[in-house]
């Protein structure tokens, strides 16, 4: 998936109690709904690990 602002890779970043995404390029982070309409296959399949997502 890529990064809206710069068009780099997105990866899931898992915190103690929050999964994100970050782009590898610019470092920006972005919450799951902010991106969500975008979610490819791959992200998707990493995300369904997790029993919960928190929103903060």
């Amino acid at each position: 998936m890529k990064c809206p602002d710069c068009g780099g890779e997105l990866e899931v970043l898992r915190q103690c109690r929050r999964v994100r995404l970050k782009c590898r390029e610019c470092g920006r982070e972005y919450q799951i709904h902010e991106v969500a309409a975008q979610l490819d296959e791959a992200i998707e399949e990493i995300l369904a690990r997790y029993t919960a997502i928190i929103y903060d």
